[in-house]
């Protein structure tokens, strides 16, 4: 079934967007889940979640892309439902995953920087355009998908000492970037 379809059944109110949704998004939204929650339960229980946001979102929000929209909601599901485990010491690989990028983007800690935490997304968005194709991939994937360093690796045909040291350089950049654009 097309996206528009499946929106269509949102709008209509219809219990068979959730299948269809399911049907078409759910190995999707699974693996993202997945990426980020260790226990399979956690992980299936967040992409539930994910279809009962989607049923209170649609209508009245009408999605550009229902993969995109669907993935952000997983994804922002499945990293609270971390949090909430991280405070109860059972994490260990998405804390060592979200530490990487401790020293490139700065802790957002009260409200009153939500200008600036706009204007990052606009740098942070800005600097992806300006990488290669390849490189936006693979920093997509590990830090917005949360992939193994191990599966990048063997996905893009390098060892993961390789794979490590790319993703190094790129934080890197991208640390310089931010700076640079604080400066201006």
């Amino acid at each position: 079934m097309e996206d528009g379809e499946i929106i269509a059944l949102y709008f209509a109110r219809n219990e068979d967007a959730i299948r269809e949704t399911d049907r078409k998004y759910g190995a999707f939204c699974r693996r993202i889940a997945r990426n980020v929650l260790p226990l399979r339960e956690d992980a299936e229980e967040c992409v539930n979640d994910t279809w009962h946001t989607a049923w209170n979102r649609i209508p009245p929000t009408l999605p550009a892309s229902l993969r995109a929209f669907l993935g952000r909601i997983t994804r922002d599901l499945a990293i609270d439902r971390f949090r909430t485990l991280r405070a109860q010491k059972r994490c260990a690989d998405m804390e060592l995953l979200l530490s990487e990028l401790d020293d490139c983007v700065p802790a957002q800690a009260d409200i009153e920087r939500t200008v600036e935490r706009r204007e990052l997304t606009v740098a942070v968005e800005n600097w992806l355009r300006g990488l290669e194709p390849d490189e936006r991939a693979l920093f997509l994937r590990r830090y917005w998908y949360g992939d193994a360093v191990k599966e990048l690796a063997e996905s893009c045909g390098m060892t993961a000492a390789q794979t490590a040291q790319k993703l190094y350089r790129l934080r890197i950049r991208l640390k310089t970037a931010l700076g640079e654009e604080a400066a201006i």
